[in-house]
């Protein structure tokens, strides 16, 4: 069964009680569009809708699961409007930051907030927003050489969906977040960031089982246990603590340190991509190798 409103960036599949929704911008390496944030907005409702549909499998097309956020969106002030012609973007202040992040992010909370699991299934880069969306899911079952982290904490601000304390506690999202470090799957399984790694071969077995077994349980015991779990999420202040990092991450994009400074010169000079490079030469090549991790 094929989903009706099927489009150029995502596909929607029903297959055995469990929906598939692929982000299909392979080539951009799944980065996240205006055009695909929404779209992953309505797939999540369409899923959470169907009766047939008990458990959602969020992955992506291609070598990558979501490299973050489409760059050339981001930094482009006339990139305002997505393809139906709706504002996205306001530029210039404070508030204008923060009202444009939580326009962007309210849609990605919906994975949280459908009834229905979502288990995002991660291979590749899972960086930066790519990261933040893999998070914001249920489960989260990826390749042990798949590389997960958030990079922009070097320059370019703070998580503005931010679970990481969520799933690592304090020390470990200090770790990652004040060094912008990426690790391997099979770390983030280690410490908790993941729930599991498995070989990239068996990646797809392993999630579809895994589905099928959630499957099995009755949908509105499924849901139960979901809102369950949320609710003493919450009752942590996480719904809160995520307000509260969008105005944290507009606030830092309001540094005029250093490295902040150094990097609006060399996007005005080089460019996103290359100013990208210059950022991370220091810290060397990734992932990073957790010590005590080695076997």
């Amino acid at each position: 069964m094929k989903w009706l409103k099927s489009t150029e960036f995502l596909l929607f599949e029903v297959r055995d009680k469990i929906a598939y929704i692929t982000l299909n911008r392979p080539e951009k390496r799944n980065a996240l569009s205006p055009d695909l944030i929404r779209e992953i907005h309505e797939a999540m409702l369409e899923a959470d809708d169907r009766q047939e549909v008990s458990v959602i499998v969020l992955q992506a097309a291609g070598d990558d699961f979501c490299a973050g956020y489409d760059l050339g969106f981001g930094y482009n002030p006339n990139n305002q409007y997505d393809n139906t012609g709706q504002y996205r973007t306001r530029m210039g202040t404070l508030d204008d930051d923060i009202w444009t992040m939580t326009r962007k992010m309210g849609q990605t909370w919906i994975i949280a907030d459908i009834h229905k699991p979502v288990i995002a299934k991660v291979q590749g880069r899972a960086l930066a927003g790519g990261a933040e969306m893999a998070l914001i899911c249920d489960i989260i079952i990826a390749a042990d050489d798949a590389l997960i982290g958030h990079p922009g904490t070097r320059g370019l601000g703070s998580p503005p969906i931010n679970y990481w304390f969520y799933h690592v506690g304090p020390q470990w999202a200090k770790r990652l977040l004040l060094t912008g470090d990426s690790i391997t799957g099979k770390d983030a399984a280690r410490i908790g960031l993941v729930l599991d790694s498995v070989p990239r071969a068996e990646l797809d077995a392993e999630v579809e089982k895994l589905a099928k077994r959630i499957a099995l349980v009755d949908p509105e015991i499924a849901a139960a246990q979901k809102r369950t779990v949320n609710l003493a999420m919450e009752l942590a202040g996480s719904r809160t603590y995520q307000k509260l990092a969008i105005d944290q991450d507009a606030r830092a994009h309001l540094s005029q340190g250093p490295g902040r400074a150094a990097w609006r010169a060399n996007v005005k000079e080089h460019g996103v991509r290359k100013a990208i490079k210059l950022r991370d030469a220091e810290y060397g090549p990734d992932p990073v190798k957790l010590r005590f991790l080695e076997d």
